[in-house]
């Protein structure tokens, strides 16, 4: 059988000139601003133009571009590696939702390798209907339209796979390790945040993000272990979940705490890990007096990682529709947006 595992993931500018088509895309996407056309397409044109600034001036810290491409690329890579020899002849491609390859781009491509199945493998674990809901939709419209006809399943959330929480626990302990002995500190797992009005509509995220962390911090085994869930990346004048990553580290500067940061829903770096997480809250950590401000890398190609995402494809390569991880794995009946619960993706 011939297997086709798209990989899906936000995207980013590859340069200063694609910064402003970039967050014109993102805003025009209805998971993002929930309005009709043309008010969608006039709020999003406004945005972009002007937050374009601000963004040029983040991507320029990062050499003028994101790393986020050249990141799932290689974990697209090292998935391919970790497939080959299977029962089934898999190809893995990489579809960005807001910048280029997009879907329409990776649809043909995957029709000319004719699987037999299609394989959608959003690299967010936690499933929301601003992420991994607006990439199946997108790859759905575009597959009718192309007449892509394979059977297709969609991966939707893996927020406590076990090696997730491996690769998790061990790039943690690596950091832990190098704080002294009798220093105090806190775990912080920091998340890109929601407007509470899409948590209100049954999004799980929140959720997921919250298991996820608990997941790990039952693996790390660390008694008395000191831990806390909060959001980053707020924008707009919006109510959004909380709490905020600046009140924690505010928070966790009041009580002499250390922190040791651990970006609990990004699987690869771009500007919300090396920006705003390494340069923007350090400085703030500093301000706060705080003595020690550790930040754990993103998942990346890290072997548990890798290797959990290549046993998922396998094991659920036969099945169809909308699907977790495992049975382990229900979203509460509240998450009327989770896909189980929705019956739609």
């Amino acid at each position: 059988m011939r297997v086709a595992v798209v990989l899906f993931n936000l995207g980013g500018p590859r340069s200063l000139d694609e910064v402003e088509p970039f967050l014109f895309n993102l805003f025009n996407d209805a998971a993002i601003i929930r309005l009709p056309q043309p008010l969608r397409w006039l709020v999003a044109t406004l945005i972009s133009k002007r937050r374009t600034p601000v963004a040029k001036a983040i991507y320029q810290k990062l050499g003028g571009s994101s790393p986020i491409l050249g990141q799932t690329y290689s974990q697209a890579s090292a998935l391919y590696a970790a497939l080959a020899g299977s029962e089934h002849n898999y190809e893995v491609f990489v579809a960005m939702r807001y910048s280029s390859p997009r879907a329409l781009d990776i649809v043909e491509q995957v029709k000319r390798f004719r699987p037999n199945k299609v394989f959608l493998l959003p690299l967010y674990p936690q499933f929301s209907t601003t992420t991994a809901r607006s990439s199946f939709r997108e790859w759905k419209a575009v597959s009718r339209e192309r007449k892509l006809q394979a059977p297709t399943v969609s991966l939707c959330c893996y927020p406590v796979n076990a090696g997730l929480v491996e690769a998790h626990r061990d790039l943690i302990m690596q950091s832990v390790v190098s704080l002294a002995a009798n220093v105090k500190y806190r775990i912080l797992f920091s998340a890109h945040g929601l407007p509470e009005s899409v948590i209100r509509s049954g999004d799980p995220y929140q959720v997921q993000v919250e298991a996820t962390a608990a997941e790990i911090v039952k693996s790390l085994d660390i008694a008395g272990l000191d831990w806390k869930v909060s959001y980053q990346s707020r924008v707009g004048p919006m109510t959004w979940i909380g709490p905020s990553t600046e009140d924690e580290i505010r928070n966790a500067g009041r009580e002499g705490k250390a922190l040791v940061v651990v970006p609990i829903a990004f699987v690869s770096e771009h500007s919300e890990t090396l920006v705003e997480l390494d340069m923007e809250y350090s400085k703030l950590a500093t301000e706060c007096g705080i003595s020690s401000y550790l930040r754990v890398p993103a998942l990346g190609t890290h072997p548990a990682f890798i290797s959990a995402l290549a046993a998922m494809v396998k094991r659920l390569s036969s099945q169809t529709g909308a699907i977790p991880d495992s049975n382990e794995w229900r979203c509460p009946a509240t998450c009327k947006q989770c896909p189980l619960e929705s019956k739609s993706t």
